[in-house]
């Protein structure tokens, strides 16, 4: 049975082998095969799949419960997409393409909630910075 081992994965995916093991475990990732000696078995469909969602943890600062919904949410886009490529032309289209729209909109309503929460920790550090800029104006008039 060809695959790739842990070490190889952790090495192209830039984790650790205790973390893919983790996302495993709390079932994220997709468990591997196993070698008739036990050995998890990747494949390249898992090295790419640990990018993905290591992208969106760290470019969108997913929790890994953010992060088990986000990829709920592409796995059911990605049926969704494959469910409406087969009854193109039919009167099916309109539904499936409206499933495909409503799981488009849920992962938007998560990116959106995660730029609400960076805007207004950047609007609470700003206005903190200004407090703190003015407390210094302050002093150095004061010395004089």
């Amino acid at each position: 049975m060809d695959g790739l081992k842990i070490d190889e994965v952790a090495k192209q995916s830039g984790l650790t082998k205790r973390t893919i093991r983790y996302y495993e475990q709390i079932g994220i990732l997709p468990s591997p095969p196993r070698s008739d000696g036990g050995f998890r078995l990747y494949s390249q469909e898992h090295v790419d799949f640990l990018k993905k969602i290591t992208n969106a943890k760290e470019v969108l600062g997913f929790t890994l419960q953010e992060l088990q919904e986000f990829i709920t949410l592409s796995d059911m886009l990605e049926l969704q997409r494959m469910d409406y490529r087969q009854v193109k032309g039919t009167s099916l289209q309109r539904e499936k393409l409206e499933k495909v729209y409503q799981t488009v909109n849920e992962q938007l309503k998560l990116i959106e909630q995660k730029k609400k929460n960076i805007i207004k920790l950047e609007t609470d550090l700003v206005s903190l910075r200004d407090r703190a800029k003015e407390a210094l104006i302050r002093f150095e008039k004061e010395e004089l």
